[in-house]
């Protein structure tokens, strides 16, 4: 039992070093040396959890990538309220929660997307699902929203749903260019007057 419990402990200091590594400074220039030596373990604790890095990075995507993306975006638009208020809650409120350090690196899954996604099928995939996953949930929201008479059922749901990931996604690799956040700011009042244009 005890030896378990040390063998999960390793892979989750894998897990948590190697997320930050790739998220601060990418995942092509995160060698298994740099890993290893932020983790003070050795390459063998690395291969007994893992065949390779892409074996690592699939698993960084389908949990701290996923995670993240779900409790920020994805959880908070099932909650019960107006589906506007609810749309305009969950993205506002998320840039706002960003430390400096998320602001100045951007989305890390965005920044896998730029950097792999069109490496590898596998790591397509694995992405392609969270966002598949995002634009259920925003489409679920939209078409409470027109049931309950609050959003224009003329809308395409589809249509809005990935204008809103893409637009979010894309203000969180600009705001990397600026040391202030004027760009967020600017963002967000633009979110209000679109969404104001989804109402019934």
């Amino acid at each position: 039992m005890e030896q378990k419990l040390k063998s999960e402990f390793t892979k989750q200091l894998i897990l948590d070093e190697s997320f930050k590594l790739f998220y601060q400074n990418g995942f092509k220039t995160t060698s298994v040396d740099k890993i290893m030596n932020a983790t003070n373990l050795t390459k063998g604790a690395f291969y007994y959890h893992y065949k390779s890095k892409r074996d690592l990075g699939l698993e960084i995507i389908s949990t701290k990538l996923q995670q993240r993306v779900y409790d920020g975006m994805i959880t908070p638009l099932y909650e019960e309220g107006n589906a506007l208020d609810l749309l305009e809650t969950t993205f506002s409120s998320r840039l706002k929660s960003f430390s400096l350090f998320d602001k100045r690196h951007g989305c890390p899954m965005n920044n896998f997307i730029n950097e792999i996604a069109d490496q590898e099928e596998v790591y397509q995939i694995a992405l392609k699902r969270i966002i598949e996953e995002w634009k259920a949930a925003l489409i679920h929201l939209l078409e409470r929203g027109k049931k309950d008479n609050v959003i224009n059922n003329s809308i395409s749901s589809s249509a809005v749903a990935i204008y809103l990931i893409s637009a979010f996604e894309g203000v969180r690799g600009l705001r990397k260019l600026y040391n202030d956040d004027q760009i967020l700011d600017e963002y967000i009042e633009g979110l209000t007057l679109y969404i104001r244009r989804l109402k019934a």
